[in-house]
């Protein structure tokens, strides 16, 4: 079967799986250009490992096909897909060193000796691990380790890369340095790459593009910034960043902007990413910098209590109770005010626009 079209060197089509008869992917597809880098965020249990597991052949698809470089995977068996991937847990052998582990997957029958030493010499430079043949893993810090398991997978010189929490294993204080290294290490290497992370700062530093995953069906695919900007679901508004959810009526303007009257009484202008009726039920998502706090009332404000306060640095994130009961999240200067005072809370002009989505049913 040739591949679909879309130009990707990657393409997952209309993949499905079920484990017990429940199903975790449903209908999902993807396509991933040459070299690009593509994380699967979502929350466990939305299906991403499983999306990398029957890329790598560990999993069979109920339906849909995996194409890579326009050959249909999906018949054939994990060590015929030339797919690399990295373990959660690395998965190296202790008692070799990091040179007899990264040339593990080159079998003496297809790769001679001398060729052997110099890929596996090459793996080790293109992680920055260059003169570490000799090292024992057991004697490297848990970085070092991450790398020496991604030079491994790269040794074979694979046409997809695959990563499952490639990070999850390290201190907080590694990982945004070993993100950089890893990155950078993949870039070198000009390797299509799928990896999948609970994490969105992790996937928002690592990937090109973001597909965001929600109980086996794909929300939305796009540049990390865009998903934080112009979310496409409710799902995605509130699972990317930080946001708050206040509902309210539709009033439909022009370009699909339009006005949201909340059910705390003021009418504020919002975006929707789709068409919406005049009068229907809505939920609005606000960024915390789509808000201003002011200690005076001012027109479309509403009362509010300062309910929590979190410092963190040049801001400080503040809790605000609104009359209804419900909570919101402001962002303010860090100085003034305390958990307690009371305020009044609007939008900020220049702050992102609150984005309206189809409210469930009541």
């Amino acid at each position: 079967m040739s591949a679909p079209g879309g130009g990707g060197f990657l393409v997952l089509q209309d993949l499905g799986k079920s484990f017990g008869g429940a199903p975790v992917l449903r209908k999902f597809s993807l396509s991933v250009s040459e070299a690009e880098i593509v994380a699967l965020l979502g929350p466990s249990g939305s299906g991403k490992t499983t999306a990398l597991r029957l890329v790598a052949g560990f999993e069979t698809p109920d339906e849909g096909r995996v194409f890579v470089a326009g050959e249909d995977l999906t018949p054939l068996p994990p060590e015929r897909r030339r797919v690399g991937m990295v373990f959660q847990h690395y998965a190296l052998f202790p008692h070799m060193t990091a040179g007899e582990n990264v040339g593990f997957g080159l079998h003496p029958r297809t790769v001679p000796a001398p060729e052997r030493r110099q890929r596996v010499a090459e793996a080790l430079a293109a992680v920055d691990l260059a003169g570490f043949e000799d090292r024992k893993v057991t004697a490297l810090s848990g970085g070092q380790q991450q790398r020496v398991a991604l030079a491994r997978a790269m040794a074979p010189r694979p046409k997809v890369l695959l990563l499952d929490e490639p990070l999850s294993n390290l201190d907080p204080s590694l990982r945004e340095k070993t993100r950089r290294e890893l990155r950078g290490a993949i870039q070198r290497a000009g390797i299509t790459t799928l990896f999948v992370t609970h994490e969105q700062e992790e996937a928002f530093d690592l990937g090109d593009r973001v597909a965001v995953l929600h109980r086996g069906e794909l929300e939305q695919v796009a540049a990390p910034e865009e998903l934080y900007e112009a979310p496409r679901t409710l799902f995605v508004a509130t699972f990317v960043g930080r946001a708050s959810v206040l509902p309210g009526i539709w009033s439909p303007g022009d370009g699909g902007g339009g006005r949201v009257r909340l059910e705390e009484g003021p009418e504020w202008p919002a975006i929707a990413p789709d068409p919406l009726r005049a009068g229907s039920r809505v939920e609005a998502a606000f960024r915390p910098e789509s808000f201003a706090v002011a200690v005076a009332p001012r027109d479309e404000f509403l009362p509010a209590r300062v309910a929590a306060r979190r410092y963190a640095g040049s801001t400080a994130y503040l809790t605000l109770a609104l009359p209804s009961g419900r909570e919101v999240e402001a962002v303010a200067p860090p100085g003034g005010m305390r958990t307690g005072d009371a305020v009044f809370v609007g939008l900020f002009p220049e702050g992102p626009a609150p984005r309206a989505y189809p409210a469930g049913p009541p």
